[in-house]
C-alpha cells in the first residue's frame, strides 16, 4: 500500500450561524476572537492530521472544528495517513494500554516500534513536503505522535493532541506512554481533553487542556421533526410499519439528501414507531462494553419494562483503523442469542451503513432522539461525544463514571453516572428512568442546557485558536 497521507474534503461552515444557538455575550467572545486570529493567521495554513477519515467522536469533531475554521477565514486542511494491518494493530494494542487495558495481550516492544516508524516514515515525508515553515499542524492521537520531529523539521509549528486517556494511570497505561513519549515530548505543545489524562513526565508548560464540543447544526444534531425521526428510521430499515418519503435531511452544504442506505439488524423482531428504546451508539469495541450493556438491561429488569435496547455502532467493514471491531460484533451476536427468548426479542443490534458519512450521522441522530432513555456505558473514555449529543437532544443519559464523561453529566441533574462494572446499578438506572418520564424529561431538558453552556463547537474553536495565538506569539 501507498503510505501518504491524503486530503479530506472539508466543507466551510459560518461561524456566524451560532448566533441562534448561543446567548448574546459568548457569541461576541466567539466573533472577536476570530477576528484577531484570522489577522494572525492570514499567510499561514493550519494542518490536521490522523489516522481516518470515517468513524468515531475525533471524526466527527473535526469535521465541523475544520468547517468552522474554514468559514471564519482560516486555510484549514486534514489529512489522513495510511498504513498497513500491522501498523493498526500496533496503534490498537497502545490506545487500549491508554486506556490501561490490555487489549489483544501483544507487546510493545523492538519490532512493534519497527512497524510503527515504518507505517509513518513516508507518510511524514509526503506531509513535510507540503507544510512550510510558517505553517500549523495539530497530529492527533498515537497513530501520529511518530511524525512530531519530521514535520518539525520543516520550521512548523507542532501539536499533539491525545483524545484518550485514564484518570488514574496504570502499568498498561504507562507502557504506552513510554512507547510514544520520545516521539510526543518533541511537540510545541500538547492538547488533552481533560487535566488528569496528562501524562506525567511531560513538559507542564506545554499541556493545555480542551475538552471536544458538538456541532448544533451537523447533519449528526440538526433539529428533526418527529416526522422526519420516524420516516429516517424507516427507510433505514430499523422500525417497520412507518412511511419512509420524509426520510430527507440538510447536508453540511446546505443540500437536501434523502437516506438511501439501510442497517444491518440482528434481532428476532422489527421495531414499530411506538416502541420504547434504550439507545447505546458506539464502535464495536470491548471499552464500550457492549457485553455489560446487554447484560444489564437484560438482566435487571429494563425488559419488564416493555422497552428495547439498540446497540448501533458502523459496519465494521467501514472502518479501517479498528482491526477488532468485526470480532467485537461476533461476540456481540453470540451473547444476544444465548439470552432467554423473551430477552433476546427487546435486543436489537444494529450495523449503520458508512457508504455516506452524513447520512450515518442522521441515522445517528434519528436514533438518539427517538430513545427514551441513551446510555454510554464504557469501562473508559477519552471524552464521549455521544453522551453530548443526546443532552442536546435533550435525552436523559446514563453514563459510566469514566473520563470526559463525569465532565459533561452532573449526576442526578442533566444524567445518571454509574460504575462501569456495576451491572444491577446500570440496569436499575434504566428502568428508574423509563418509570419515570417526568424525571426523565426534566433531566433532558437541564442536560440540553449544559451542553448550550460548555459544549457547543463555538468554545472548542476560541480555544484552539487562542493556542495558536499563545504558540505563535
Amino acid at each position: 500500500m501507498d503510505a501518504v497521507p491524503e486530503l479530506v474534503d472539508i466543507p466551510s461552515h459560518p461561524p456566524e450561524r451560532f448566533e441562534s444557538v448561543l446567548e448574546p455575550e459568548p457569541f461576541k467572545r466567539l466573533a472577536d476572537g476570530i477576528r484577531s486570529s484570522r489577522e494572525l493567521l492570514d499567510d499561514r495554513v493550519v494542518w490536521h492530521v490522523n489516522s481516518t477519515a470515517k468513524g468515531g467522536g475525533v471524526v466527527e469533531l473535526l469535521r465541523a472544528l475544520l468547517g468552522y475554521a474554514l468559514g471564519a477565514g482560516v486555510d484549514t486542511r486534514w489529512a489522513v495517513i495510511h498504513g498497513e494491518p500491522e501498523f493498526f494493530r500496533v496503534t490498537k494494542r497502545i490506545h487500549n494500554n491508554l486506556h490501561g487495558f490490555e487489549g489483544d495481550g501483544g507487546p510493545l516492544g523492538d519490532a512493534e516500534r519497527e512497524a510503527y516508524e515504518g507505517a509513518l516514515r513516508d507518510n511524514a515525508q509526503d506531509l513535510a513536503g507540503a507544510v512550510q515553515a510558517q505553517d500549523v499542524v495539530f497530529l492527533h492521537d498515537p497513530q501520529t505522535a511518530g511524525m512530531v520531529a519530521p514535520t518539525k523539521e520543516t520550521g512548523a509549528t507542532v501539536i499533539w493532541r491525545c483524545h484518550v486517556g485514564l484518570d488514574v494511570p496504570n502499568a498498561l497505561a504507562r507502557r504506552a506512554w513510554g512507547f510514544l513519549e520520545p516521539y510526543v515530548r518533541q511537540a510545541d505543545a500538547y492538547v488533552f481533553s481533560r487535566r488528569a489524562f496528562a501524562w506525567e513526565g511531560l513538559d507542564g508548560d506545554k499541556i493545555n487542556v480542551i475538552a471536544p464540543s458538538i456541532d448544533a447544526f451537523s447533519p449528526k444534531n440538526q433539529m428533526l421533526d418527529a416526522g422526519t425521526v420516524t420516516a429516517v428510521l424507516a427507510a433505514a430499515g430499523i422500525v417497520d410499519g412507518a412511511d419512509p418519503s420524509g426520510a430527507t435531511f440538510a447536508r453540511g452544504d446546505g443540500s437536501e439528501a434523502r437516506v438511501e442506505h439501510t442497517v444491518e439488524l440482528f434481532e428476532d423482531r422489527r421495531l414499530g414507531p411506538e416502541d420504547r428504546i434504550v439507545l447505546q451508539v458506539s464502535r464495536w469495541d470491548r471499552l464500550k462494553d457492549p457485553s455489560g450493556v446487554i447484560e444489564g438491561f437484560a438482566e435487571q429488569g429494563a425488559v419488564q419494562t416493555g422497552a428495547h435496547l439498540v446497540y448501533a455502532g458502523p459496519a465494521v467493514d467501514a472502518v479501517s483503523d479498528d482491526p477488532e471491531g468485526a470480532e467485537v460484533l461476533e461476540e456481540s451476536i453470540a451473547l444476544r442469542e444465548r439470552l432467554p427468548e423473551q430477552s433476546r426479542r427487546h435486543i436489537h443490534l444494529v450495523a449503520l451503513p458508512m457508504d455516506d458519512g452524513e447520512e450515518n450521522a442522521v441515522i445517528v441522530n434519528a436514533l438518539q432522539r427517538q430513545a427514551a432513555v441513551v446510555v454510554q456505558k464504557s469501562l473508559a473514555e477519552g471524552f464521549g461525544l455521544t453522551v453530548a449529543e443526546a443532552m442536546w437532544k435533550a435525552r436523559p443519559v446514563i453514563g459510566s463514571r469514566v473520563g470526559g464523561i463525569q465532565d459533561q453529566i452532573v449526576d442526578g441533574e442533566s444524567g445518571v453516572l454509574v460504575d462501569p462494572h456495576d451491572l444491577e446499578a446500570y440496569g436499575r438506572a434504566v428502568r428508574e428512568l423509563l418509570e419515570d418520564a417526568g424525571r426523565a424529561e426534566r433531566m433532558g431538558r437541564a442536560a440540553q442546557q449544559r451542553v448550550r453552556d460548555g459544549f457547543l463547537g463555538a468554545r472548542s474553536l476560541l480555544d484552539y485558536l487562542d493556542l495558536i495565538r499563545r504558540l505563535l506569539r
